[in-house]
C-alpha cells in the first residue's frame, strides 16, 4: 500500500510491480480495490501467481454513482459510505501485510464534477491513491482480467457497472478495438417516457456500438455483478445442478427467456430464491433490457460469464508474458500440491505412471490427467469419511481458471473415484448429469489409477514397475520390479484388478524373476 509520504516516481501507472521477477510462481500478498459507481470491492489475492487465489474479498454497495446523471455529482450517502469502506479496507490492508494496495476508480469518480476532490479526500484521510481510469481503460482491464482465467478467450467482452458499460476485442491473447457506453442501470433509471422510451433509448445506443466494434463474435463474455445475478437466476430458472459462476455458459435462447422470467417475476420472491443483495437486484430488469438488445444486437452464438473483471485485469497487466503463457489451471494445482499435499512433487511421478492408460489422450485429455494426478493427495487432511466428497468439493468450487463447468466435474469425479471406488448414492449425483456416459467411465478411470498408483509406492513408482495397457489382448498388465513386489499387497492387487474392470480388460501382473537379486539402495 503506497504511504502518505512517499514518492510517486515509481508507482505509476497502478503502483509498485506486482511480478518483480518474470519466472515467479508465487505471488506476494497484494490488494486491489475497485470503486465502481455501485459497489466498492477490496480483493486480496495470494498464491500461484498465474492462478491467484482470493486470499480476502469483501464487498460494500456504496452507489456511489446513483442520480449522478441528474447532479453531476457523486451521491452523498454513497460518498459517506465510500469513505467508511475506503478507511476500513486501508487498515485491513495493514492487518494483513498488504505489500501492495492498488486501488482503481471508474466512471463515476471520473464523471462526477466532484470526483478530484473525492480523490484527494480518500487520500489525505485513508492514504490511498485512487487512480482513475478512462472508459476504454476500463475496457481494456476487463478484457485483461477475462484472459487471465481464459487465455484462450475469443470474442466480445461485456462489462456493465453501474453507469456504464464497456466493450471490448479479445482474440489470441489480445485486446482489440474497445468502446464506452452510458448503459449502466444507474443512468437509465433517468431514462423518462416509461419502458417503450426505454428500449429504443438501449437500441439506439447498441445500435452506435455495433458500428463502432462490428458484429461477427461467436462468444460475448459477461463482466459484472448485474450480468451475475442474471446469470445467477438462469440457473434458478433452469434448475441448473451447480452455481459457480464463473464459466457458466449459456445460448441467445436461454438470455430471451431469462429475461422474459425476470421481467414477469417479483423481486422479493426472487431475491429469496438466489440470495442476491437487494441493491443488486434493483437494478437487474434494467440490465436485463440491455443484455437482451446486447445478444439481438451482436447475435453471439454463446454468451459466458466471467466472475474475473478490472480487479484480475489489474494483476493481468503486470504480468510478464513468460508468467501469462502458463496455463492457470495447472499452475493452481500445482501450488495446491507445493502447500497442501504429504509429498509435494509426487503428482509427476503418478501422471508419467499412469499415461500408458491414456495412448489416444488429446492435448485437452492430457491436461486434465495431469491437474487430477497433482491434486491427487492435496485433501489427505479430511476425514477418512469425508474425503471423496472433499476432493469433489474442491474441484467443482474451487476458484479455478481455465476450466469449464463440465471438466469441473470431469475433474471431481476422478479425484472423487481416487478415495472411492464407488459413486452410487452420493450427494453428488445430480452434479454428474453435467457428462455423458463416455466422459464419467473416463472419468472413473483416471480415479482408480490414482486410486491405485497412489497406495502402490510412496517413493518412486518408476522403482515399483510399470503399466501396459493392451486392447488388442484386452489386457492390462503390471510389470511389477523386485521394489514393487513387496508393496503389491492385497489391497493394492484388489485396486488394480477394479482398475482393469473400469478399462474393460482383464489384469495380469508380471512378477520379477527370483533368481535376480534385488537392486540394493545405495
Amino acid at each position: 500500500m503506497r504511504g502518505k509520504h512517499e514518492s510517486s516516481d515509481d508507482w505509476e501507472p497502478f503502483g509498485r510491480s506486482l511480478f518483480e521477477h518474470g519466472s515467479s510462481r508465487a505471488l506476494e500478498r497484494v490488494g486491489v480495490v475497485d470503486v465502481g459507481s455501485n459497489s466498492i470491492r477490496m480483493v486480496v489475492f495470494d498464491g500461484a501467481a498465474r492462478s491467484p487465489a482470493y486470499f480476502y474479498n469483501e464487498k460494500v454497495m456504496a452507489g456511489l454513482g446513483q442520480g449522478l446523471s441528474e447532479t453531476n455529482r457523486l451521491n452523498p450517502r454513497g460518498r459517506d459510505r465510500a469513505l467508511v469502506a475506503l478507511r476500513r479496507f486501508a487498515a485491513l490492508a495493514v492487518d494483513m501485510s498488504v505489500s501492495s494496495l492498488t486501488c482503481v476508480a471508474t466512471a463515476a469518480v471520473r464523471e462526477a464534477e466532484d470526483g478530484p476532490a473525492f480523490q484527494r479526500q480518500v487520500e489525505e484521510e485513508t492514504g490511498l491513491k485512487l487512480h482513475v481510469i478512462d472508459g476504454q481503460e476500463e475496457a481494456r482491464l476487463s478484457a485483461q482480467g477475462v484472459l487471465l482465467g481464459w487465455p484462450e478467450a475469443d470474442g466480445l467482452v461485456c462489462d456493465i457497472g453501474g453507469n456504464s458499460m464497456e466493450l471490448a476485442e479479445v482474440a489470441n491473447g489480445r485486446i482489440g478495438r474497445r468502446v464506452t457506453s452510458p448503459l449502466g442501470p444507474f443512468r437509465l433509471q433517468q431514462i423518462k417516457g416509461g419502458r417503450k422510451t426505454l428500449v429504443a433509448h438501449i437500441r439506439t445506443v447498441m445500435k452506435g456500438l455495433l458500428a463502432e466494434i462490428g458484429d461477427g463474435h461467436d462468444r460475448i463474455y459477461l463482466v459484472g455483478g448485474s450480468w451475475r445475478a442474471i446469470a445467477r437466476l438462469d440457473m434458478e430458472r433452469r434448475a441448473y445442478p451447480m452455481t459457480v459462476l464463473h464459466e457458466y455458459r449459456m445460448t441467445p435462447q436461454t438470455v430471451f427467456e431469462t429475461c422474459d422470467w425476470i421481467a414477469q417475476n417479483d423481486l422479493s420472491t426472487m431475491r429469496a430464491r438466489t440470495g442476491t443483495s437487494e441493491a443488486r437486484l434493483a437494478l437487474v430488469p434494467l440490465a436485463a433490457l440491455v443484455l437482451r438488445e446486447l445478444v439481438e444486437s451482436f447475435q453471439p452464438r454463446e454468451i459466458d460469464i466471467s466472475s474475473y473483471g478490472i480487479r484480475e485485469g489489474l494483476l493481468y497487466e503486470q504480468m510478464p508474458e513468460k508468467l501469462r503463457r502458463r496455463d492457470p489451471l495447472l499452475e493452481a494445482c500445482r501450488h495446491a500440491e507445493r502447500t497442501m499435499a504429504r509429498m509435494p512433487g509426487s503428482g509427476k511421478k503418478l501422471f508419467h505412471f499412469l499415461m500408458p492408460l491414456f495412448p489416444d489422450a488429446t492435448a485437452a485429455d492430457v491436461r486434465m490427467i495431469k491437474a487430477a494426478c497433482l491434486l491427487h493427495d492435496t485433501t489427505w487432511r479430511a476425514h477418512p469419511d469425508y474425503r471423496a466428497e472433499v476432493c469433489f468439493d474442491n474441484a467443482t468450487r474451487a476458484n479455478l481458471g481455465g476450466l469449464s463447468h463440465k471438466e469441473r466435474v470431469f475433474l471431481g469425479l476422478a479425484l472423487l473415484h481416487r478415495y472411492k471406488s464407488a459413486r452410487a448414492g452420493s450427494r453428488l449425483e445430480n452434479l454428474f448429469t453435467l457428462l455423458d456416459e463416455s466422459e464419467i467411465s473416463r472419468a472413473e478411470v483416471l480415479g482408480k489409477a490414482m486410486r491405485f498408483g497412489a497406495m502402490f509406492s510412496f517413493r518412486s513408482l518408476e522403482e515399483a514397475g510399470e503399466l501396459d495397457l493392451d486392447r488388442s489382448r484386452g489386457t492390462l498388465q503390471l510389470k511389477l520390479k523386485p521394489h514393487g513386489a513387496d508393496l503389491f499387497g492385497e489391497v493394492a492387487e484388489a485396486r488394480f484388478a477394479s482398475l482393469a474392470s473400469a478399462l474393460g480388460v482383464t489384469p495380469v501382473v508380471a512378477r520379477p524373476d527370483p533368481a535376480k537379486p534385488a537392486r540394493k539402495d545405495k
